[in-house]
């Protein structure tokens, strides 16, 4: 992952070392036209990113800013101010 990419992860803080936290649930199962939280796994283990987004039917965009995300997420949960 190069570094432009992981300025938008968040630190630790929200993530269990080496694994996610309660309440992240499978990314299969993220629901439409909601405001979430989207984690990815890489080599250096799991990180949240740090801005809500949301599905859309040709990928992930920005809920603040409707660009499209190009990540893989590998788990979700609903997006806490």
């Amino acid at each position: 992952m190069n570094e432009a990419r992981l300025t938008g992860l968040k630190a630790s803080a929200a993530v269990l070392p080496g694994r996610l936290a309660p309440g992240w649930q499978s990314i299969a199962g993220a629901p439409y036209d909601l405001d979430l939280e989207l984690a990815v796994i890489d080599a250096e283990g799991p990180h949240a990113l740090v801005f809500p987004c949301r599905r859309g039917v040709p990928g992930w965009v920005n809920a603040e800013t409707a660009d499209p995300v190009d990540v893989h997420p590998t788990h979700w949960r609903e997006w806490r101010d």
